[in-house]
């Protein structure tokens, strides 16, 4: 029997895609869901060989779950699927323990040939992703990492995507008082004192999609 599969992706269609290719291939697909936060919850509960994540979802994308996961299910590889070849998402992707990284725009028996390679135990990535692109992101030296927190980025791509403090208090499980507490430290951190520069902060990181 094939390895254990979770598909997250916030379009039905591509789960659909995704769940019909995999399971012809001989994969048990045994969780979906439509964002980063269900994802890990289900990563937690079923602990899968295998997780394939888009990388923009809401509530929490796909490297945001891909960094609690490593911690809550270290066994299970995770491969993310997106449209981004740049070295900033690449090296996002690396850093958080990412074992796949999958552009949109290949052929579908790129996913297959991409399960295959990681279950002996090795990365890959997409053909698509340019030499030039991992010489950059291998040869970094000093670079300064995220000074966020893994909370902080969460807050951050809430705000990013028009919560509400009381809406961000909800999807975290938090107070209003704690949020809104989250929202002050956070702008503070990063010396950014309007939402709408908070934003093209979050979409120059990756966190949120333009």
């Amino acid at each position: 029997m094939g390895a254990r599969v979770i598909l997250a992706d916030d379009h039905v269609l591509v789960r659909q895609a995704l769940k019909s290719l995999l399971e012809r291939e001989g994969f048990e697909i045994v969780g979906e869901s439509s964002d980063g936060h269900e994802a890990m919850r289900q990563a937690d509960s079923l602990q899968p060989e295998i997780a394939v994540m888009d990388i923009s979802m809401p509530m929490l994308n796909g490297l945001e779950a891909a960094r609690e996961m490593r911690l809550s299910a270290p066994k299970t590889k995770i491969i993310l699927l997106t449209q981004h070849y740049e070295e900033q998402y690449l090296s996002e992707a690396l850093e958080a323990g990412v074992k796949g990284y999958v552009l949109k725009s290949q052929a579908a028996s790129d996913l297959i040939h991409a399960i295959s390679r990681i279950q002996r135990g090795e990365v890959y990535l997409s053909p698509g992703v340019s030499a030039a692109v991992v010489e950059a992101y291998c040869s970094r030296s000093g670079r300064s990492r995220d000074r966020l927190t893994a909370r902080e980025r969460q807050v951050l791509q809430l705000i990013a995507e028009g919560k509400s403090t009381k809406e961000l208090a909800g999807v975290l499980g938090i107070s209003t008082k704690t949020a809104e507490s989250h929202r002050t430290r956070l702008m503070q951190k990063l010396d950014i004192h309007e939402t709408a520069t908070l934003v093209l902060y979050a979409v120059r990181r990756g966190i949120v999609q333009p």
